[in-house]
């Protein structure tokens, strides 16, 4: 059968390009966690995949953060560290030099 000729296929076009919908992914953000004094603020975070956390060091100290599974930024005194979300989950993580510093970072798809 000749595709050209047959009467309904303007029509199914119409209905195709009436209907169609572009989906545009979401823009992947930088979410910004300060460190300052010993403590990451905010504490608990949510990003996407496709997001970067980063995390910028107020104090005179080097901080990390640390994720289990080693996973681990590094940020210098007084600048800032940065890591791509790239799977979603659940992570908590910590400061090596100073354990008690601790947050979580939960990732959606």
């Amino acid at each position: 059968m000749n595709a050209a000729a047959n009467p309904l296929r303007p029509a199914f076009l119409a209905l195709l390009l009436g209907t169609a919908t572009i989906v545009v992914p979401a823009q992947a953000e930088t979410i910004e966690v300060t460190i300052d004094r010993l403590v990451y603020a905010p504490a608990e975070i949510e990003a996407k995949v496709g997001d970067e956390i980063e995390w910028i060091n107020k104090d005179a100290l080097v901080h990390t953060a640390t994720m289990k599974g080693g996973t681990e930024v590094l940020v210098p005194a007084k600048k800032s560290g940065r890591l791509l979300m790239r799977e979603p989950g659940s992570f908590d993580y910590i400061c090596r030099y100073h354990p008690n510093m601790e947050g979580h970072i939960t990732v959606r798809p």
